[in-house]
């Protein structure tokens, strides 16, 4: 017999159905997702904060999922192609749809420097490993301040859709182990969720003390809500509550849930076990479940309108972040205000509409994509490589778009520094396209043949080797930030023609100091110990010149267009920074 999965193409997604025609359906559960939806929505476009929507979309994907997921492992009916095919059919094609549709609309509205993060955060998403791809850039210095991409919000979905690659499998060994010794399913699937929901919230909790940027979109800090959902199906159904408490517990839970991200720094805090504030709230309604009583919460959340909203919350959630982007790039904005804010709503909710009727719909009821589970598969693995062909050809057009310009010294149309020049007249063309294309910016740092190797100072300082091209005459080294880096493509050419190499010992946000000089930088430590060491080198290399920068521009407070040279507090106090 084969598992029926809670709909997964949309987040923690239960088959849409009239709430009369299933036995169990659970319309508050619906309208519990909608709610979710539409805090994830406002609190991006009005409020430039998080939620914690998402929360709530773990665990009710735990708690569906795991309870179909039980009832079929103890029927004997787990088949796991049937469940995956399912999975993709229902998650697949509303998710590639938005996909699609970006990858023709993005290049005519994102600016050129723009498009390389694009193209690889849609290829991330389209496999469901965006959250992955987050955690790299995150990890990248050069790649920390990357703006927000169309579809950075892809990050939930991914981790969602690896929930559903995975939780299948553990279903299916705890059934196996529970065969084997003769013990129940239920008691041997209990345990391994309640070993899960522990681990990954220890996890969560010190991964989030010690680097939470990389903890916010690690799987297995999230694994936990998953699990809590999951741990919700062992004691709903038996657990007995009066009306009374059933209607001031889910209260409880619906503005508990509305507050969260009012009162939390959702975006700076979580997950960690501050996500506990938006996972319990949901669990509070889920166990409050239906009160019968005219007050109660799930009087609200059955309505009508929210369950039709929670239909299209899969579609809305996809729609409303690349929405909000594209506006603020289109109106050269930072923030939207209340009529534009509710415009992207409006037109995220008819975007949504048309993708459930028009694209989830057909996909879910289409004949043959249901007719076998290899059939599904087959669906689900076409489509996506459409979305990573449309992707390739995107990159190809960049690659060409980077590669196709030159430029000749002294050409008129394109004097560069000489345009600064004293009695410099401009002769060329006014109408020239600006070069290098802002396509090429992202790529736009001087490289060499250096060769790199670890310092026998501190492990992670790797100086940078460039030789001479011939008889070396001696070493120039170069050492500070990424600010310093800028004046390797000037000094390289330059050593290179009076036959010096040249050494480079850079970090990212570690000016050449004795002390961490810069506000709110989070390895002060590292940073003092990596210029401890380069001085170290510098000693042993007994270079003929030091380069590096004594003084960094800042604002002063008084108006935005007032900077002032600051010196560096600790950046003459050694004889190799003015060297």
């Amino acid at each position: 017999m084969s598992l029926a999965v809670a709909d997964p193409a949309r987040p923690a997604q239960p088959q849409t159905v009239k709430r009369t025609a299933k036995p169990g359906y659970r319309p508050e559960i619906q309208g519990l997702r909608a709610l979710a939806a539409m805090l994830v929505v406002v609190y991006h476009v009005w409020f430039g904060r998080v939620s914690g929507g998402v929360d709530v979309f773990f665990l009710l994907s735990g708690f569906l999922v795991t309870g179909q997921l039980l009832r079929s492992a103890e029927r004997g009916g787990l088949k796991l192609r049937r469940v995956w095919a399912r999975f993709a059919t229902r998650l697949f094609p509303a998710a590639l749809f938005v996909l699609a549709v970006l990858l023709v609309v993005s290049p005519f509205l994102l600016q050129p420097n723009q498009w390389g993060q694009t193209i690889w955060e849609i290829a991330a998403s389209a496999l469901y490993v965006e959250n992955w791809a987050l955690v790299t850039a995150s990890a990248d210095y050069f790649a920390a301040h990357n703006e927000a991409s169309v579809v950075q919000h892809f990050w939930s979905l991914a981790i969602q859709g690896q929930f559903y690659l995975v939780w299948p499998l553990m279903v299916l060994a705890a059934a196996l182990a529970a065969r084997r010794f003769g013990w129940p399913v239920r008691r041997v699937l209990l345990g391994t969720v309640a070993a899960i929901f522990v681990a990954s919230l220890a996890f969560s909790v010190l991964l989030t003390a010690a680097n939470q940027q990389l903890a916010y979109f690690h799987s297995l800090t999230r694994a936990w809500e998953f699990a809590l959902g999951g741990l919700l199906v062992f004691g709903v159904a038996d657990l007995s509550l009066p009306k009374y408490a059933r209607v001031l517990l889910g209260w409880i839970g619906v503005l508990g849930l509305v507050s969260c991200g009012m009162i939390l720094q959702v975006g700076t805090m979580f997950p960690g076990y501050v996500a506990l504030w938006p996972t319990l709230c949901a669990a509070a309604v889920i166990v409050a479940a239906t009160s019968g009583s005219r007050v109660g919460v799930d009087r609200f959340l059955s309505s009508k309108p929210l369950e039709y909203l929670g239909n299209l919350s899969y579609a809305l959630y996809l729609w409303h972040w690349p929405a909000l982007v594209l506006y603020l790039v289109a109106r050269d904005r930072v923030e939207v205000g209340l009529v534009g804010g509710a415009g992207i709503i409006a037109l995220s909710l008819a975007l949504a509409a048309v993708t459930y009727h028009f694209v989830e719909e057909p996909a879910r009821r289409a004949t043959w994509v249901n007719a076998r589970a290899r059939n599904g598969m087959v669906f689900s693995v076409v489509i996506t490589l459409l979305v990573l062909a449309g992707a390739g050809v995107w990159q190809w057009r960049l690659d060409n778009t980077v590669t196709s310009y030159q430029l000749a010294v002294g050409d008129p149309n394109y004097p560069g520094a000489l345009a600064r020049t004293p009695g410099f007249t401009y002769t060329g063309r006014p109408d020239v396209t600006v070069q290098p294309p802002l396509a090429a910016l992202p790529q736009d740092w001087a490289r060499g043949n250096s060769t790199c190797a670890v310092s026998k100072h501190f492990e992670e300082l790797q100086p940078c080797t460039t030789p001479a091209p011939g008889v070396s005459k001696g070493t120039i080294v170069l050492v500070g930030d990424s600010h310093a880096q800028q004046l390797y493509a000037a000094l390289k050419p330059i050593a290179a023609k009076r036959g010096y190499e040249v050494v480079a010992m850079m970090r990212g946000a570690c000016p050449f100091s004795t002390r961490s000089e810069v506000p709110g930088y989070d390895e002060p430590e590292a940073c003092v110990a990596h210029n401890r060491a380069v001085i170290a080198e510098i000693k042993d290399r007994k270079p003929a010149a030091v380069v590096t920068l004594a003084s960094r521009d800042v604002r002063t407070g008084l108006t935005e267009s007032t900077p002032r040279a600051s010196w560096r507090r600790g950046g003459n106090s050694t004889p190799w920074a003015s060297r």
